[in-house]
Formats: C-alpha cells, sequence, structure tokens
C-alpha cells in the first residue's frame, strides 16, 4: 500500500498561502486513498468484468494524481541556495542544445502553463536524445509522452493557485518559477 507523503516543510512558502497548500496537500491525499482502494478492489472484482474494466481505467487517473502531485511539490523549495541552476552543468547544457537559452526555455514553459484548461505543465528529457521538451499534460494521464525522464512538474488545476490568485494563473506561474528547486531538477536528469 502507498503512504502520503508529508510536505508540511512547505509551509511558508513564498507567493503560496499555507490554506492553499494544506488544501492541495489534502487532496493529494485522496489520490493517494484513491490508488489503494483500487488496488484492493481489484483483489475481488471478477477479471473482464465492466467493474474490472473501470477499475482498471480509473487507476491511471488516481495513480498519476498522485505521482504528478508528488513530482510537484517535490521539485519546490523555500531553500534560496536550491533556487539557482549551476553554471556549465549538464542540466545547463541541455537547456541551451534544446531552446537556446534558458529564457527562451522559460517563455516556452510559461506559455505552456497559460494553455487554458486543467493541466500540468510537465520538463521532460528525451531519454534517446537527451532533448528537452515542455509539455502540456491534461487529465493526469493525457498527453504523457512514453519513455520520457519528467524532470519538472508545475500544477496547472485551478486547486493549485485559485485560493490565492483566482483567476490570474500568470501570477501564479511567476510565484511557481521563483520557488523550483533546480537541485531536485537536476537530480532528477
Amino acid at each position: 500500500m502507498y503512504e502520503q507523503k508529508k510536505y508540511e516543510q512547505l509551509l511558508g512558502l513564498a507567493g503560496f498561502s499555507d490554506t492553499m497548500l494544506t488544501n492541495h496537500f489534502t487532496l493529494y491525499g485522496g489520490y493517494v486513498k484513491n490508488v489503494n482502494m483500487i488496488i484492493e478492489l481489484l483483489k475481488t472484482t471478477k477479471a473482464s468484468s465492466p467493474e474490472y474494466n473501470e477499475l482498471k481505467r480509473r487507476f491511471g487517473w488516481e495513480w498519476n494524481g498522485m505521482k504528478m502531485h508528488e513530482l510537484y511539490f517535490e521539485n519546490m523549495t523555500k531553500d534560496k541556495a536550491r533556487i539557482t541552476t549551476t553554471k556549465d552543468s549538464a542540466f545547463e547544457k541541455a537547456f541551451v542544445t534544446s531552446f537556446g537559452t534558458y529564457e527562451k526555455w522559460l517563455e516556452d514553459f510559461k506559455a505552456t502553463g497559460m494553455i487554458r484548461g486543467i493541466g500540468w505543465v510537465v520538463l521532460v528529457q528525451d531519454k534517446t536524445n537527451g532533448n528537452l521538451m515542455n509539455l502540456w499534460v491534461g487529465e493526469h494521464e493525457q498527453g504523457q509522452l512514453g519513455d520520457q525522464k519528467i524532470l519538472l512538474v508545475m500544477d496547472c488545476w485551478e486547486h493549485a493557485y485559485m485560493t490565492d490568485y483566482g483567476i490570474k494563473r500568470a501570477d501564479y506561474i511567476n510565484a511557481f518559477i521563483n520557488c523550483i528547486d533546480w537541485k531536485k531538477v537536476e537530480e532528477r536528469m
């Protein structure tokens, strides 16, 4: 069974109220609970029955909801030393190769985050050639490209920003950019 991870170290994060973060942690906990529930239900549900088929379909939604939130919370920090990228790192070289500059990547990342609708912005690295890409992932499991290494995740569902920013998603994106744990992103690479 899976346990809800604790992210209380993020309370007090600049640009994110404790109320919004606490609500977000609770929502994430629902995904963990549902993953465990579906695993248990599948043990006693007749294979190939309509109930079994729907549980299997739903599992991807709940699983990716759980995992995407874990990646999201884990790539944010209050530690100022972790919010800057390392010059001349493999990570910086990948940015230059894939986007030309950090600024061009950032422009693309923000534009991806402004896509209308619910979803996630995910920076991935192609395992084949090392290229970086910003993806829009809707509904947790729609838009994920197979066999890509996830480096950075930004939640763009309304619950991630409405409490603090209303409909001003761009302000939320800027707050998120200012708390990215680049050391964690580099570790994922």
